[in-house]
């Protein structure tokens, strides 16, 4: 089962952004796809996940599991990120053990969204 890690590629972290700038979200975008992604874990951009107040936004998903959108990730929480895209995509149901989520994944969440029914 293949976890996807979504990233907002226009999100500009509540900022305005000057003509020719990129955008923070496609920084951190870049920055993921550069870094290697863990096993079972596909990286996709996404161009807005309503989070704008709360950028840089990301989010996790996989078929049969719990989904997570997680706000205010940065360049710097990229091991981290990663760290929990793995631990997300080796659990069976999208759910992981709260001691073992990266600090970012227990602060920073947005929004916990359940499983469609198949």
């Amino acid at each position: 089962m293949t976890t996807v890690l979504h990233v907002c590629t226009t999100c500009r972290a509540g900022q305005p952004l000057p003509d020719g700038q990129t955008a923070p979200g496609q920084t951190l975008f870049d920055t993921v796809a550069q870094s290697g992604l863990p096993d079972g874990v596909t990286l996709r951009a996404v161009e807005c996940l309503s989070a704008c107040d709360h950028g840089c936004a990301i989010a996790l998903s996989k078929a049969g599991g719990w989904s997570y959108v997680y706000g205010r990730m940065t360049t710097d929480d990229v091991p981290e990120i990663l760290r929990g895209a793995g631990l997300f995509a080796g659990s069976a149901d999208g759910i992981v053990p709260w001691r073992d989520r990266p600090t970012i994944f227990r602060k920073q969440t947005l929004a916990r969204i359940p499983p469609l029914e198949t």
